[in-house]
């Protein structure tokens, strides 16, 4: 009878234990499905894909918020509500957003897009759409032990004016200039557009459903199998990219091999180089090489693949992700330092893409800002600058009185500073002393245009071109 009582304990232990995650942490998720547009075609596949992530994500012991077919007002009360959820549960909390939908860059930004937008131009989508790096801000402004994005996101761009000015794709993010603990995943590469799907689930997040719920496999490992099984499935069309600066372990489903909550993730293996994957990859099958390559994610990688492969279709692959993930990269970088010179760089090394209409907006956007650098230092010799109060000449002697009355000759700096941007001090001498006269202020007017790394949200910290920007590569 004792035996039975004990084995009636052990057995709940064991499923409570061995089958579900580990929940020393709070986590609460929040989950957004947008199909019914209202201006454009609707999508079949994100209120289902918003179904089946809710019921995973609870499965894995998250309090989970759906919510489907959001205006602009609702996305944004949404996710404001999140954050006052996640405020309430405290510092340890795993907050995470899985968003399926359209969503659109602009001028460098991404956008997630509600149902209700019917924009005419490009300069309405800032109006009518919700700024991702607002939401990455918002969810920042609130203490949490990790903050985990997923962007099922990267749809083509269902506007016809829109698409024909505005980039493919999403821009980067890059998790590792933003707050510490956070992961974001993309359903395709920077700069690509995902599928839809033709099943009840779109390819990414039926990926991610099957591989969410292997027990026991930290969150990197998770996205290479996601990473994997959308190049597959696609067959080679699409593949995940993500970014992360996530500092603890997380696992969607804890197992026999999960670690403690508190434990980090194992350190990064040493990074090959070209001529080191060249020799790896030599001589493999063409398909189990491209494995390696999906599944490391580097530049490194598809170089060497697209090298030992030229010519074959998964060679040609290769070097259109490679093409594209570097111009992205570059993208990203002008639209950090968005400076005239910057985007004239860009269009230097990429005259001809997608993204060059932009590129010349924004050097049109930028022509009249001003040279901000300041003026070099005036160096005078300390001998020469009268450093004592001024003198009344009423009290100097009368032929000091007499030298006071006479008109002051004042020799000008043979050679002053130019004037760039800030107007520099004036140099003048008078009477055998140096006399630094220094302007009013100037009032600086700025043309309207994207800000420089800094996005605005609820909290700060912001991210910019990805998180600023994003990853430079496939899983960083």
């Amino acid at each position: 009878m004792l035996r039975r009582s004990l084995l009636g304990l052990i057995v709940p232990a064991a499923i409570l234990f061995g089958a579900v995650p580990a929940l020393a942490e709070s986590r609460l998720a929040l989950v957004i499905g947008q199909s019914a547009y209202k201006s454009v075609p609707a999508l079949p596949n994100p209120a289902n894909d918003a179904r089946a992530m809710s019921q995973m994500l609870t499965d894995a012991g998250f309090a989970v918020t759906t919510a489907s077919d959001l205006s602009q007002d609702e996305m944004r009360a949404r996710i404001s509500d999140f954050a006052g959820q996640v405020a309430a549960k405290g510092a340890d909390t795993v907050a995470l957003v899985f968003y399926a939908g359209h969503g659109l860059q602009i001028d460098g930004e991404n956008y997630l897009v509600p149902v209700d937008v019917d924009p005419k131009r490009e300069a309405d989508i800032p109006i009518q759409a919700v700024r991702l790096n607002d939401i990455l801000n918002t969810l920042t402004s609130v203490p949490s032990r990790m903050r985990i994005v997923l962007l099922d996101a990267c749809r083509n761009n269902p506007f016809p004016e829109l698409s024909k000015t505005a980039g493919h794709g999403l821009a980067i993010i890059d998790a590792k200039i933003g707050a510490p603990g956070t992961f974001v995943s993309f359903s395709t590469s920077p700069g690509a557009e995902a599928e839809d799907g033709s099943g009840a689930n779109s390819p990414y997040t039926t990926a991610l459903l099957a591989s969410a719920k292997e027990p026991g496999i930290p969150i990197e490992d998770t996205f290479k199998r996601v990473r994997l099984a959308v190049n597959k499935a696609t067959d080679g069309r699409q593949t995940p990219w993500d970014s992360s600066s996530l500092t603890d372990d997380f696992r969607f489903m804890a197992g026999a091999s999960s670690a403690s909550p508190a434990a980090k993730p194992a350190p990064a293996a040493a990074k090959r180089t070209v001529d080191e994957w060249k020799r790896e990859l030599q001589g493999k099958p063409i398909e189990v090489a491209n494995e390696m390559m999906v599944v490391d994610g580097t530049d490194e990688a598809y170089e060497a693949f697209a090298a030992i492969f030229a010519g074959t279709p998964r060679g040609l692959q290769a070097r259109d992700w490679l093409d594209r993930h570097r111009r992205m990269v570059a993208w990203n970088d002008a639209i950090l330092a968005n400076t005239a010179a910057g985007y004239r760089s860009f269009l230097v090394l990429y005259p001809d893409s997608d993204l060059t209409a932009t590129a010349r907006k924004m050097i049109e956007r930028l022509r009249y800002r001003p040279d901000l650098t300041p003026a070099a230092a005036l160096s005078v010799p300390a001998t020469n600058v009268a450093l004592a109060a001024p003198t009344c000449p009423c009290n100097a002697a009368p032929q000091e009185q007499q030298k006071a009355a006479a008109p002051v000759k004042k020799r000008a700096d043979p050679d002053p500073p130019r004037r760039a941007g800030k107007r520099p001090p004036r140099v003048v001498v008078e009477d055998d002393v140096v006399v630094v006269r220094r302007p009013p202020p100037a009032v600086v007017y700025e043309p309207v245009g994207p800000p420089i790394g800094i996005g605005i949200g609820i909290g700060g910290g912001g991210y910019r071109g990805h998180y600023g920007g994003g990853y430079r590569r496939g899983g960083y």
